[in-house]
């Protein structure tokens, strides 16, 4: 492997932001391994997207929220990583796999307020832990948040309030990870029209329309928006770039 040639990891990375984040990435000569939940025909399609673009590729299985899987996927990437790209380490990870939740405070089940709690910090926290010792010094982190950990929106307490929490875990990892120069950042993209939480704003045209009028650009985003911001910070260009939040929305709420 030449010294250019860096590895990110983006789970979830099979549809969505999370494939523009891989599709982007590889336009700027990052080698790729994504995640997929259940769609291995979609994750294979990006695959070959990237490989169109000249870049290695890779899909691995994961469910997110399932800790108790984390050091077997640990072993199955450590085997992809020999077999597809020649090294036994990789650069960047990127944790954007995610879930949707709508549902309106007083109405929150405790299973509905675990499942996210799973996918959308322990997930995050556990595998980076699991993750660092395969991870390359002077690499980077990137958390993928929300909008909503900023302003409020009705039935997005437990996921808003969980992607606060990965705010200040990012900030935690840059503070510890600093010595082995590996960097970590938020992404937190506001609302975009995606397939996400069932197609709910990309679909509707009355709350798209809604959304469009609070953002100073006068749209919701679209999946091409994210994954270019995420890029660079996984560039050399990004070198200095440490413990921040980028929130990528258009302005809206400001």
């Amino acid at each position: 492997m030449t010294a250019s040639s860096k590895i990110a990891l983006v789970t979830g990375g099979s549809r969505g932001l999370g494939k523009d984040m891989a599709l982007s990435l590889a336009k700027k000569g990052t080698d790729i391994i994504l995640t997929y939940n259940s769609r291995q025909d979609e994750a294979q399609a990006v695959v070959a997207a990237i490989q169109a673009l000249g870049r290695k590729a890779a899909a691995l299985q994961l469910n997110a929220g399932e800790v108790a899987g984390f050091s077997t996927f640990a072993g199955e990437l450590t085997k992809t990583l020999a077999a597809t790209f020649g090294t036994d380490h990789f650069d960047f990870l990127i944790n954007n796999a995610g879930i949707a939740g709508y549902t309106p405070l007083g109405q929150v089940t405790e299973a509905e307020f675990d499942q996210l709690t799973n996918v959308h910090y322990k997930g995050v926290f556990f595998l980076t832990q699991t993750l660092l010792p395969i991870m390359n010094d002077g690499g980077g982190i990137v958390n993928i948040s929300s909008g909503l950990a900023r302003f409020s929106y009705p039935g997005s307490a437990v996921y808003g309030s969980l992607k606060g929490a990965v705010e200040v875990l990012t900030r935690y990892m840059a503070k510890e990870l600093g010595a082995r120069g590996i960097r970590a950042n938020v992404v937190a993209p506001g609302p975009v029209a995606t397939d996400f939480g069932g197609g709910r704003i990309r679909d509707n045209e009355e709350y798209n329309r809604q959304l469009s009028s609070l953002t100073a650009l006068g749209r919701v985003g679209l999946p091409e928006d994210i994954g270019g911001v995420v890029a660079f910070l996984c560039s050399e260009d990004a070198r200095w770039v440490n413990a921040q939040r980028i929130e990528v929305a258009g302005g809206i709420l400001i």
